[in-house]
């Protein structure tokens, strides 16, 4: 029995740092799988900022790929991305919004400040539709393709290195209509 117990600890070491090394052989050990990739959009609220056009489930089928945004004022990250998604717009990308858990004269004002890049915005007063779409913090952004499928899901801001070489490379994919 004594010989068994001395066994046991080199054994559950090499099965655990089997398993960390598989974990990290992956093509991106960090990334937080989406479970929405390749199905339908989930719905959208059914509310919005008045005065600014209305997000709404047919925006996201319109045979156009669009990125859905997911912010809030009181997010630091989702101002830093802001410029961002503000360049997308201008460049001819359909950017839709879902302002979340906020308030809607804050965002109203905080889009007159800084500038509209969307196309349209919905709210998420309580975050109830963030838990349908999987979002677990602002800023989380989305690729829908023109049929209202989900091509992409990246977690955090739009800034950086892991946006030039994630998030860039799949809207230009999608795009190009290679979904």
């Amino acid at each position: 029995m004594a010989r068994w117990l001395m066994v046991l600890p080199p054994v559950l070491f090499a099965g655990l740092a089997g398993m960390f090394y598989f974990g990290m052989q992956r093509e991106n050990p960090g990334e937080l799988p989406s479970v929405f990739v390749g199905r339908p959009a989930p719905v959208l609220p059914a509310t919005g900022l008045s005065g600014v056009p209305q997000l709404t489930d047919a925006d996201l089928r319109t045979g156009e790929v669009t990125v859905v945004n997911f912010w809030a004022t009181w997010c630091p990250p989702c101002r830093a991305e802001h410029p961002v998604l503000l360049k997308m717009a201008a460049d001819g990308v359909r950017v839709a919004g879902v302002n979340m858990m906020d308030d809607d004269a804050k965002a109203r004002a905080y889009l007159a400040e800084e500038g509209n890049p969307f196309i349209a915005v919905a709210t998420d007063p309580n975050g109830r539709n963030r838990v349908e779409w999987g979002v677990t913090a602002p800023p989380e952004t989305f690729i829908i393709g023109g049929d209202g499928t989900v091509l992409f899901r990246f977690v955090g801001p739009l800034v950086g290195t892991d946006y030039e070489t994630r998030f860039v490379p799949a809207l230009e994919k999608a795009l190009a209509g290679g979904d």
